[in-house]
């Protein structure tokens, strides 16, 4: 019996040895793969960064970040290059996006992916589409299901971020500016280096890094300030690395070319869905033939709301199926 036992515990200490060998060779082994994945995951959250601190020095973070970035194009967009055109199908991507009724305000394309999956609107009317806030700004952030029932809205996706200190944020207190109807409703601009992402009076898509003044001026009605951009006038960000925003839940907004816009909203932090990084948006949104596409906040905040449902899967870091309060998003009203 003690010859018996002896052998489970060789046998016990010989597979803990082996997982041991196994992590070290991921945290500290000659590729880089695990390791990026790591440390941009970990350092984009507010709450799980020691995931990366307690393996790796200051100076090693720092430097897998800096080789881990995305640039944007140095220009804003020209909305003249937005021409609302019929077209014939470019390719079965578009055929997606084209084939509907006639009197369909959007349509829900799946998106499967091998390590991913999650949702797509287009919508075929951007006059309909408002940035939509909590009612409780600058006190407390609200949930985008009941900003999307209160306003009457049919779809609806998360926007702007938000202060997140240790990621117990409320959502009151947005980063960036909003513009609602042409109105600034908050001053505070560029704090993280973003820029305006939001729809001209005659509905076009702009993202530009320009102040909410400058962007009430040009004519600017609803917009949030968040990034990066993915994609503009048609060029694609330089992506190096997975851009330094790690692997999560992800939300974005886009227009094509001829005036359809494309809410994304991608799944992450479960074993159906690990999330996205940068490459993976701009890669499904460059499929669709999105023309200018911009980031919005991720996480527990990736949320795609339809007539008054959510559609999508939040996890939060526990594994539950959750979303977070916020302060702002884009709504498309009957």
């Amino acid at each position: 019996m003690s010859k018996k036992k002896d052998n489970i515990l060789t046998i016990i200490l010989s597979f803990c040895d082996v997982i041991a060998v196994t992590v070290l060779f991921l945290l500290y082994g000659p590729y880089n793969s695990f390791r990026d994945w790591l440390v941009t995951t970990a350092m984009s959250t507010m709450r799980h960064q020691y995931l990366a601190t307690t393996f790796y020095s200051n100076e090693v973070i720092n430097k897998i970040l800096e080789n881990n970035v995305v640039i944007e194009p140095e220009f804003n967009t020209d909305t003249n290059l937005i021409v609302a055109e019929p077209h014939t199908y470019i390719d079965e991507y578009d055929k997606e996006i084209l084939e509907h009724n006639e009197d369909d305000l959007y349509k829900i394309i799946e998106i499967e992916e091998k390590s991913f999956n999650g949702y797509m609107a287009a919508i075929y009317d951007p006059s309909k589409i408002r940035v939509v806030t909590s009612k409780y700004l600058g006190t407390k952030g609200e949930y985008l299901v009941d900003m999307s029932k209160r306003e009457g809205a049919v779809l609806a996706i998360n926007g702007g971020g938000f202060v997140d200190a240790n990621g117990l944020g409320d959502g009151g207190e947005p980063v960036g500016t909003i513009i609602k109807n042409g109105k600034i409703l908050n001053y505070e601009s560029g704090s993280w280096g973003r820029g305006i992402i939001g729809f001209t009076n005659d509905n076009k898509l702009y993202l530009g890094k320009i102040s909410a003044r400058e962007a009430v001026n040009i004519g600017i009605r609803d917009a949030v300030e968040f990034g990066p951009f993915l994609i503009v006038n048609g060029q694609s960000s330089f992506i190096n690395g997975n851009g330094g925003y790690g692997y999560h839940p992800r939300s974005a907004i886009a227009q094509r070319q001829d005036g359809i816009v494309l809410f994304l909203v991608i799944d992450g932090r479960s074993l159906k869905s690990k999330g996205a990084d940068m490459n993976d948006l701009v890669e499904i949104l460059l499929r669709y033939h999105a023309y200018n596409a911009a980031n919005l906040d991720g996480g527990n905040s990736s949320v795609l709301v339809v007539d008054n449902e959510i559609i999508n899967h939040p996890y939060n870091w526990d594994n539950r199926e959750e979303t977070r309060p916020i302060p702002d998003g884009f709504i498309l009203v009957p």
